[in-house]
């Protein structure tokens, strides 16, 4: 499995999905709120601006030598907590 996310269509998939959560966060932040319009909190954002700094690390091709980091900004993490972004911004739109 490794393999398969140490290819280069892996590592594009993250880099274009951390730039075009990285835009998204710049332009419209308001994606990034509750359905009564309040801000998620900051657990949450940390949570997501993690997946986009794990997404431009694997992107770049970077890997870490520790096993702990290795893992927490790896492909698996990083697509799974941009998910979660991707959730409230789909959630916004449908509003």
């Amino acid at each position: 499995m490794n393999r398969v996310l140490d290819s280069g269509w892996a590592r594009g998939v993250s880099l274009v999905s951390a730039l075009a959560l990285m835009i998204l966060v710049t332009v419209f932040p308001r994606g990034l709120t509750v359905a009564d319009g309040r801000a998620i909190s900051h657990g949450v954002l940390t949570f997501i601006m993690w997946g986009m700094s794990a997404g431009f690390v694997h992107g770049v091709g970077f890997v870490p030598r520790n096993n702990v980091l290795r893992v927490l900004l790896g492909p698996v993490v990083a697509w799974v907590l941009m998910g979660v972004a991707l959730i409230f911004y789909v959630q916004y739109f449908l509003r």
